[in-house]
């Protein structure tokens, strides 16, 4: 199929690309040319485990290419996916402009028979507007659908070529064979439903995810204060029928990065605007941030005033597998100990360089070994697995005090049961060190 892939950040580059590998022969177009000349000598926005190849091949293979959005690169198009990564304000409201307005600007030059499938986070309701502004304009040989991304950071690839199921929303159920080749090379397990109802599903997800995630935080510090194990708990949870061993509960730190808060405040939105009640998912926004001062609080606890004290960082990127420092709980931790007067030094693989407005705030160290030196505690924020490869033995024992801060318990295998330090994560009752 010829399909135009429409936004070309960290969702459009994966989509265009593994829709390159099924075989499909894929325009990549975006507004910014500058983008477009650095996407044509194969240098991508950010990192992704595989892309950078994936990308060259489909470029090699003629079944992909990058151009920036014209009538002339989408007068063929069978499929305008719209995949523009929503951006969210600092109270997590998204910029719904950044994708409708691109959109409305295209609907004048799409062919007859084009597909608008929209995957962007935009609150329910989007979709249908712009397929109102087509009617409005004449175009009425344009469809929308809509299908809920499901970009998992460091894990993209795989998740989209091999997705679990595909939910898809159409405004029209002829639309349904032009989708079931499009996806053909990945799934046959599609969920067919209206657009709204796609919509309101990726709303449901996230807040969902979100409200599992709050609730085992809760109950974790819970835990902290009256001598329970928070992993032995969700251990427990896990095994109950109506629950099981997928779900979506793990003591550790907050969500971050805006995706799933994006959610949770479009709900909470809909539901002052409607004059409906939705006290759950209004507190579930309140609680995460509350548990984002988890580890701050719990470095008061150990070393009492953090004024002049040496904190190490180990992780800043949002996730593993990403270059990603918007919206990271790493940076936003850094900033605190920094306004309360700590010396903050971070080392994580993927970060070289700091953006200006950090390198003021964060001194970015070479390897562990230079971060931990000296350091009066260590936090592991983003847990890459070279972290878990370390010899920790000679490290802890170059810092001043042996604080070890894990929120997600990702050293506990390593880390829990040595004496010699104070292992501390989200849920485990303190232990003094002996």
């Amino acid at each position: 199929m010829r399909v135009c892939v429409f936004g070309l950040w960290h969702l459009g580059c994966v989509t265009a690309a593994c829709l390159a590998r099924g075989g499909h022969s894929v325009v990549g177009i975006d507004p910014d040319p500058t983008l477009i000349a650095r996407l044509r000598k194969g240098e991508l926005p950010l990192h992704e485990p595989g892309l950078v190849e994936l990308v060259a091949d489909g470029m090699a293979s003629g079944r992909l290419r990058f151009e920036v959005s014209s009538a002339e690169t989408v007068a063929e198009a069978e499929v305008l996916w719209v995949t523009f990564d929503t951006p969210v304000d600092e109270d997590d409201m998204a910029q719904v402009s950044a994708v409708v307005d691109p959109v409305v600007a295209l609907i004048p030059i799409l062919p007859d028979g084009c597909l608008v499938l929209v995957s962007s986070q935009v609150p329910v309701g989007t979709t249908r507007q712009l397929a109102v502004v087509a009617a409005r304009d004449g175009r009425h040989g344009i469809t929308f659908g809509y299908s809920p991304e499901n970009l998992r950071l460091g894990k993209a690839i795989e998740v989209f070529s091999r997705p679990d199921r595909v939910v898809i929303g159409l405004q029209s159920d002829a639309d349904r064979g032009k989708v079931s080749a499009l996806l053909a090379p990945f799934t046959t397990k599609i969920v067919w439903m209206g657009i709204e109802s796609a919509e309101m599903t990726k709303h449901a997800i996230n807040a969902f995810l979100a409200t599992s995630v709050v609730f085992m935080n809760e109950l974790a510090t819970i835990c902290e204060q009256v001598g329970a194990d928070a992993k032995d708990v969700e251990s427990g949870l896990k095994s109950e029928a109506r629950i099981g061993p997928g779900a979506y509960l793990s003591a550790g730190g907050p969500f971050a990065g805006g995706t799933l808060a994006r959610d949770v405040t479009i709900l909470t939105g809909l539901g002052e605007d409607l004059g409906v009640p939705v006290a759950l998912v209004s507190a579930v926004r309140e609680s995460n941030n509350q548990h984002r001062s988890w580890a701050l609080r719990k470095l008061k606890e150990r070393l009492g005033s953090l004024s002049g004290k040496r904190i190490a960082i180990l992780g800043l990127t949002y996730k593993p597998g990403t270059s990603t420092l918007r919206r990271s709980g790493a940076v936003e931790l850094s900033q605190a100990l920094h306004a309360e007067r700590a010396a903050v030094v971070a080392f994580d693989p993927a970060v070289v360089n700091l953006p200006s407005e950090l390198s003021a705030t964060i001194e970015l160290a070479s390897s562990p070994a230079k971060a931990l030196k000296g350091a009066d505690a260590v936090v592991l924020s983003t847990p890459w697995p070279e972290f878990k490869a370390i010899d920790w033995t000679p490290l802890l024992a170059s810092m001043a005090a042996p604080v070890v801060v894990d929120a997600g318990w990702f050293l506990a295998p390593l880390l829990k049961q040595r004496p010699d330090i104070a292992y501390v994560a989200v849920g485990l009752p303190w232990r003094r060190v002996t």
